[in-house]
């Protein structure tokens, strides 16, 4: 296998104990996986790609090299060269795959986003990351919302999309059929330099750019082969947008190592049947979605998915009645596992143990994981502490983010007393297995997408009849948590399903579709601290949480 170069896996019983790692120094996923796997094997299948326009196409490894080539070679010769920040905005489009590969043969570092940004959201990462180019997606509004935000902010960014002509962008797929597939000279990068920055909700203010260097690729081999079954010459399907970090967990790296091709369905509205028709049609033999997928396939009924071998979930609190339904339909059980933008996978039901239901699973070998109490000790079995992660030899292990962009200070912060605090909130059992109980601090996870409150209530108090609010997640029977908005009123307003409704609409058409508001609460009051600060923990409680 290919991942043998790059580290030594020690398994007993079919159970990982422990991956001993020995990278070179300049270690570069694009040409020491992509290119080494089209050397050896030019025709293994790396991308199966379809579309709900029933398009399909299929890439071997050495498509995926040569295009990356051609990618490459044009953003070269429009000034993209090491250590340049590059968005890359292109749903579930097969060109991500190369571009990615592109990025890294040239030491750019690539910013993935979400098309469901806004052009308020695109002005904020813009000035955040310093983006030198962008790579957007022709369909939907998301290349007219980036123009504006590049006119809002008058920055000079140089601005492709892919497969159209489109006025303001140049067409990097077209000008790539211009280019060769001829390689060039390798670009010198380090294995500790940055490859990729992601945006992460923040809960005391905007998103923050977690910054990610090449040996990141290397740690999802526990990812991919050991918690989500892919396999050599497997077909692994995750369902996630391009744009999140859940790609890069379930679409990329650890399944390039394993020797797995990754599926990719490109669609716009999620149809559960659809899926199951994709499973089937291609043969996919694992699958990574979150809960709110498996609620949805549950509710609907099941299908027959005979080449499925393997199902894992996160991101989201998964019911003990879904994890028996699922498996009672399917013969699979579904293996939940944990981690984080910041990191890859921190634990895990992995292969050889037993998948508990309800449990995170145990923690993944490559990390010394503790349960902390408030005094920073280590919390006794079966009581709720913060989940850390302790350095190895002095230094942050393999696939833990390497900073928060132009924010040093909170990085130190994330690392205070010398190990990483999660933030977030768990206890382990007598058998080694993780418990989640919340967060310490306010992320509304929804619909498997991670969302910081702040940037809705920024957006609520805008509204003249919004005196103060407070978004918190409530349950939700579909999305695992709803975003509800409690209000407390300027005078003049009285609460009615009017204002409610108009509210809704004033924030919902500022913000992406994954943050809209859902549900909303007038209040008379907030409680709060001496500092002001409202208690969302009482708000909680109000709710019955």
């Amino acid at each position: 296998m290919i991942y043998d170069r790059f580290c030594t896996v020690h398994e007993k019983d079919g159970r990982l104990e422990n991956i001993d790692f020995h990278y070179s120094g300049n270690f570069n996923f694009a040409y020491d996986v992509v290119d080494a796997i089209a050397a050896q094997q030019p025709d293994k299948t790396a991308l199966v790609w379809c579309n709900s326009e029933d398009e399909e196409k299929i890439f071997s490894f050495r498509d995926i090299r040569d295009m990356s080539i051609k990618y490459a070679k044009v953003l070269m010769k429009n000034g993209i060269g090491k250590g340049d920040r590059v968005i890359v905005c292109l749903r579930r489009h097969y060109e991500y795959w190369p571009l990615a590969a592109a990025l890294e043969k040239i030491g750019a570092v690539m910013i993935p986003m979400t098309h469901m940004l806004t052009a308020a959201d695109f002005v904020y990462r813009l000035k955040a990351s310093d983006a030198k180019g962008a790579v957007i997606t022709p369909l939907s509004d998301t290349h007219s919302e980036f123009l504006q935000a590049c006119s809002q902010y008058g920055c000079d960014v140089r601005k492709w999309t892919i497969g159209k002509d489109i006025e303001g962008y140049m067409n990097l797929s077209g000008d790539a059929d211009m280019e060769s597939a001829e390689p060039f000279e390798r670009i010198s990068t380090k294995a500790e330099e940055p490859m990729l920055i992601y945006f992460t909700s923040g809960t005391t203010g905007y998103p923050k750019g977690v910054i990610h260097d090449h040996t990141y690729a290397l740690a999802h081999i526990v990812t991919a082969k050991y918690w989500q079954g892919a396999e050599d010459n497997g077909l692994h399907f995750t369902l996630a947008e391009t744009g999140w970090a859940k790609a890069s967990w379930g679409k990329l790296y650890g399944q390039w190592l394993a020797g797995s091709a990754v599926m990719a369905y490109d669609f716009d509205n999620f149809d559960p049947s659809n899926l199951v028709t994709i499973i089937n049609k291609y043969h996919v033999t694992s699958f990574c979605a979150p809960p709110t997928v498996y609620r949805y396939l549950v509710r609907k009924g099941v299908a027959a998915m005979p080449s499925l071998r393997h199902a894992s979930t996160a991101g989201e609190y998964l019911s003990p009645e879904i994890f028996r339904a699922f498996k009672e339909k399917t013969g699979l059980e579904l293996h939940e596992g944990y981690g984080q933008t910041e990191t890859v996978l921190i634990a895990g039901n992995l292969s050889g143990i037993k998948a508990v239901d309800g449990s995170m699973g145990v923690p993944s070998p490559l990390y010394t994981v503790m349960i902390t109490d408030a005094d920073g000790k280590e919390a006794a079995r079966g009581e709720r502490g913060e989940i850390v992660i302790l350095p190895e030899n002095g230094k942050k292990p393999i696939g833990i983010f390497s900073g928060y962009l132009g924010n040093d200070g909170l990085y130190k912060d994330a690392w205070k007393d010398g190990v990483y605090h999660t933030g977030d909130s768990a206890c382990m059992d007598e058998d080694g297995y993780l418990w989640f109980k919340g967060r310490f601090d306010d992320i509304i996870k929804s619909g498997g997408y991670r969302i910081g409150p702040a940037e809705i209530e920024d957006i609520l108090v805008t509204h003249p009849a919004v005196l103060e609010c407070a978004v918190i997640g409530v349950p939700d029977t579909l999305r695992g948590q709803a975003v509800k908005a409690l209000i407390l009123l300027e005078d003049g307003f009285l609460p009615s399903k009017e204002l409610d409704k108009e509210i809704k609409e004033y924030c919902n058409s500022k913000l992406a579709e994954y943050k809209w508001i859902r549900k909303i609460g007038f209040v008379e009051s907030f409680p709060k601290t001496i500092s002001n600060k409202i208690r969302k923990n009482d708000l909680r409680k109000a709710e019955g949480l």
